[in-house]
């Protein structure tokens, strides 16, 4: 096999791996690579219908891609919709992320939600759902710390929106937490793969913390 059929080979490769993608921009950017590939594999050997359609598949790729970043910092693309903790279509979001949720925050289940996993309702917790249109992309759920803290029990977000900004929308711009006078939100002692540094957190022991002005 020469090295422009391992280039061919490699293209297609790729454009199967981005379609495996949960993450909407991940897709989209491998999706891109793979296509620029296939223009210059089907270049070299002269198939130009394939040219022009990967082309094509390129230029929507960028469009969708520029419309996705623009969008990434836009306060006015997400909702938060806050619902009793004893919400039937939250409790279904929690169910259905139960595995990822378990993973990122261990201690969410066993100590938030009774054993078939309903969420515990307390007088001192509020629950949020956080929507993109008509789509839930994510749940936050705190309690009164006291003394102006927000404490942080789940705050997930789809593998969809991972790429995109909903924590900073909700952390930053919403006025979820200053609206209700908290002046400082801490999140879960021990989560996995906190994304929290980006967003002007700083690291407080096994936690997080977020000083709001």
């Amino acid at each position: 096999m020469g090295w422009i059929d391992a280039v061919g080979w490699a293209g297609s490769a790729l454009l199967i791996f981005s379609l495996l993608q949960a993450r909407v921009l991940r897709l989209r950017v491998l999706n891109t690579i793979a296509c620029i590939v296939l223009v210059f594999f089907n270049a070299v050997i002269e198939v130009w219908p394939m040219v022009a359609m990967n082309v094509v598949l390129a230029l929507i790729n960028f469009y969708f891609i520029a419309k996705l970043l623009r969008e990434r910092h836009d306060e006015a693309a997400y909702a938060v919709i806050e619902v009793e903790e004893d919400d039937n279509y939250l409790a279904h979001f929690v169910r259905t992320h139960r595995d990822e949720i378990g993973t990122f925050f261990p201690r969410f289940f066993p100590e938030a939600t009774t054993p078939d996993g309903t969420i515990t309702a307390r007088e001192d917790r509020t629950a949020y759902l956080i929507a993109q249109g008509d789509e839930t992309v994510g749940a936050v759920i705190m309690r009164d710390a006291g003394d102006g803290v927000a404490q942080i029990e789940l705050d997930y977000v789809t593998p969809k929106y991972r790429d995109f900004t909903p924590g900073e929308f909700v952390f930053r711009q919403s006025g979820l937490f200053t609206d209700r006078g908290f002046s400082t939100v801490r999140t879960p002692p021990g989560m996995v793969a906190p994304y929290y540094e980006r967003l002007g957190f700083t690291r407080d022991g096994t936690s997080w913390r977020l000083d709001l002005a």
